[in-house]
């Protein structure tokens, strides 16, 4: 009951449905999903409700509300550039029903892109009436559910490392993102309705390589971000710095936080990933030697963000070692190599965890203190996006398709 009433603290806007996937990692954002009847097999012939086209290149992961689909793509990507598209399926039947060029890339947007990026990478969001985009330093914009934008912001130019991948969280009418460049790193909340800057607070770092990519959590007023060298919880209102835990060099942070019985746990990604465990009660100012419970190392993720079920806590590596700890002490309770490397966030549904790796094989396992595998669902296309999960059926990205399995 304790990590459920952690959870409930994160503060969210209200959504069409308790299934709907309205924003990277769910409704939680944490990966945790309360759709009821999902597959647990699927492969390219077997339990496909439909599958489509995505135009242009992107692995942003889908969202779901309302049944329809939102993603974003980068069309006649090339050196001289690309136009940044939103897009809207049917959930139903997968009919593409508008398509919004967005922004343009300037040419050499592409010339420092990690060979698993792309320019559309960060996951927009999607409330009752609204969606919001965001493409890193090339712009954020807000639009009506027919496609029409609402606001652009432009006015945040910074130099990305690799691209972008952080994806925005959205608060108190807020739309909140992290901007960790390589030079002058910071934090900054847009205005839902207008897009204008409420506030932009520096990141404080001494770590030597200052980009990172992670997503922010919000939990009780707090934004909890992690960064190069640190994390960081931010009041969520002003943007001031309320404390911080550091982890020396670790940089180009990826893995979401996720939260449970008064801890947050974070990752400190490259190049020898720490998971922490910290403690929230009581943290101000820099507590890095008075709040941290726990730490785990061997098969630390770089990017996939890690779950809770229960008492324990899982994680995935990138070269594909599953590990379950204990939430409270990190006692390790077992660990498992999955097959492929990882670079999906895991899934929590109906007590089942689905882990997606970069060439389409997914992997479902009991969500137990005991190793016990479900399945192997195989497909022949890379899947490096996070599915999503609602009522009946999971929503999952390919390089080059969009898929529906289920019902």
């Amino acid at each position: 009951m304790k990590s459920l009433i952690a959870v409930s603290l994160i503060v969210l806007p209200t959504f069409a449905a308790e299934s709907d996937w309205p924003e990277f990692r769910g409704k939680t954002g944490q990966g945790i999903s309360a759709a009821t009847g999902v597959p647990l097999k699927w492969s390219t012939t077997e339990n496909v409700a439909w599958k489509v086209e995505v135009p242009g290149k992107g692995w942003s992961s889908p969202v779901v509300a309302a049944g329809k689909i939102y993603l974003t793509t980068a069309l006649g990507e090339s050196k001289s550039g690309a136009a940044l598209h939103a897009l809207c399926f049917d959930a139903k039947d997968g009919r593409l029903l508008w398509n919004t060029e967005i922004f343009k890339a300037a040419a050499g947007a592409t010339s420092a892109m990690h060979q698993k990026n792309s320019l559309a990478s960060p996951t927009p969001i999607v409330t009752g009436d609204r969606l919001f985009v965001h493409f890193g330093h090339m712009g954020s914009a807000a639009l009506d559910l027919a496609g029409k934008v609402v606001w652009k912001q432009t006015s945040l130019p910074y130099e990305p490392t690799h691209g972008n991948g952080g994806s925005p969280v959205l608060t108190d009418g807020l739309l909140i993102f992290s901007c960790d460049a390589a030079p002058d790193p910071f934090l900054v909340a847009l205005d839902a309705t207008t897009g204008k800057v409420r506030w932009k607070t520096p990141r404080d770092t001494t770590a030597r390589k200052k980009f990172s990519f992670s997503t922010p959590l919000v939990i009780g007023g707090q934004l909890i971000s992690p960064g190069s060298g640190l994390v960081g919880g931010y009041d969520v209102k002003t943007g001031k710095e309320l404390w911080r835990v550091g982890y020396g060099e670790g940089y180009s942070v990826i893995p979401r936080p996720v939260t449970a019985d008064g801890l947050v746990f974070v990752s400190s990604s490259f190049d020898k990933p720490v998971l922490k465990a910290i403690r929230l009660a009581g943290a101000t100012g820099d507590v890095t030697e008075s709040h941290v419970a726990w730490t785990l190392q061997k098969g630390a993720p770089h990017t996939p963000s890690m779950i809770l079920s229960g008492d324990n806590l899982f994680c995935v590596s990138d070269g594909g070692i599953a590990t379950c700890a204990d939430l409270r002490t990190g006692e390790v309770r077992w660990t498992e190599r999955l097959p492929g490397n990882y670079s999906a966030s895991p899934v929590l549904a109906e007590g089942r965890l689905y882990f997606q790796s970069e060439t389409g094989i997914g992997t479902v396992v009991k969500a137990a203190a005991t190793f016990e595998s479900l399945a192997t669902n195989t497909l022949d296309e890379p899947t490096l996006a996070s599915p999503a999960f609602i009522d009946g059926a999971v929503i999952l990205r390919s390089e080059k398709h969009l898929w529906r399995f289920g019902k």
